[in-house]
């Protein structure tokens, strides 16, 4: 079942928040910083939200959705920033149900569409967002740290 991530169940899914840091070898962030950051996304946040998908009382996926704009499209935009299943769960179905949840989520905020970026070697994500219909883009994805 998902749910999203409030005060009452925040600190269950830093666990998940760590291992998905951890997939993408990202070792420089400490359990605070994501408490501080993670903290400010909830259903009343106009920055984004968190769910978890539970399997029973135990979470075992989670999703982060941050909202940007669009000069291209003119429009509010539902980024998928985070999507991780932990492996013992992985080919269930669940993350399938926690994308379709998130776009039904920035829709419903008034997002045009949910668009996401993933490593050019994750090609099981690839095969998923495939499968579900998803678009790959035709731009290019680049950073810059002065």
């Amino acid at each position: 079942m998902i749910h999203s991530i409030s005060s009452a169940n925040f600190e269950r899914i830093i666990p998940l928040i760590n291992a998905y840091q951890q997939f993408y070898n990202v070792d420089h962030v400490s359990a605070q910083q994501n408490r501080s950051f993670f903290s400010q996304f909830g259903m009343q946040s106009d920055k984004g939200c968190q769910f978890a998908y539970f399997d029973g009382t135990e979470p075992v996926a989670f999703a982060t959705v941050y909202f940007c704009y669009s000069s291209t499209l003119t429009a509010k935009v539902g980024v998928l920033n985070d999507l991780y299943t932990l492996p013992s769960h992985r080919n269930k179905g669940i993350a399938s149900k926690l994308i379709k949840h998130c776009a039904k989520f920035a829709i419903e905020r008034g997002a045009c569409r949910l668009q996401w970026v993933t490593a050019r070697d994750n090609t099981t994500a690839q095969a998923l967002y495939k499968k579900l219909g998803a678009k790959q883009s035709s731009w290019e994805f680049f950073s810059y740290t002065p």
